[in-house]
């Protein structure tokens, strides 16, 4: 089985560890080569990874590294010319921004090294609509937004409280109340939005009533799909000043 391509996730760690080593030392028996490729291997990204023993071995992630020596125009020398469209573009991204790329790095090994979370962010499914293109922190740390999200009994008592204070259940950015539409059918109905920049979230990181947002899910929509620029503040106002 041919590995499946490399995802946003995979090629931020690699071209981190680029960026950490020498050139000579970027061969398959380097321990920090090998330590890459037991943390991609934990990536919940690729389920067809079990099934395959050359995914992500260490000789992957040297091939993977010489391509970034054949795009690095500080390298003085060749590597393999084999690279993709989106290893260039990841790595033009980034250039200049070595502290960035280590964060971002460091905040996925930072989610995937805890095992609980890990789990469970297997069982947020990859969904062909999600706005994971807009996420600069890549597929494992907006699935970790979708996953702090998805907590039922937090969600309940931010509605609970909101309700309480507020006397229904609508939109914190248009307005809209289902309940005021839809009558019994639209009783209770929103959605809860995690506020937190997703740069600002990692495996060790818990979530507060303070920290959603009770939406449609037309405005909910749309907060995913500038995630990494637009706050629910800054959509309502968007709205507002139309």
């Amino acid at each position: 089985m041919r590995p499946p391509r490399w995802q946003r996730d995979e090629i931020i760690l690699a071209l981190d560890l680029y960026h950490s080593i020498e050139p000579r030392e970027m061969d398959n028996k380097n321990p920090k080569v090998i330590e890459l490729s037991e943390i991609l291997n934990k990536l919940p990204i690729h389920k067809e990874r079990e099934e395959n023993i050359k995914f992500r071995n260490p000789n992957g992630i040297g091939l993977k590294l010489s391509n970034f020596r054949a795009i690095d125009p500080d390298f003085d020398g060749k590597g393999m010319s084999s690279y993709s469209k989106r290893d260039k573009e990841i790595f033009f991204e980034f250039k200049g921004e070595n502290s960035k790329l280590k964060s971002i790095a460091n905040q996925i090994k930072n989610t995937v090294s805890n095992q609980k979370v890990k789990s469970k962010l297997y069982q947020i499914p990859d969904d062909e609509n999600d706005e994971t293109h807009s996420a600069k922190e890549g597929k494992v740390i907006y699935k970790l937004h979708k996953l702090r999200e998805r907590d039922n009994k937090l969600n309940q008592k931010k509605k609970d409280l909101y309700f309480k204070k507020y006397g229904k259940l609508d939109c914190e950015v248009c307005g809209f109340d289902f309940f005021e539409t839809y009558g019994d059918l639209g009783k209770g109905f929103i959605e809860a939005h995690h506020r937190i920049p997703l740069s600002e979230i990692d495996g060790e990181t818990t979530t507060n009533l303070k920290d959603l947002a009770l939406v449609c899910p037309n405005c909910h929509r749309m907060l995913h799909k500038a995630i990494d620029t637009l706050s629910v503040d800054e959509l309502k106002k968007k709205i507002n000043g139309r």
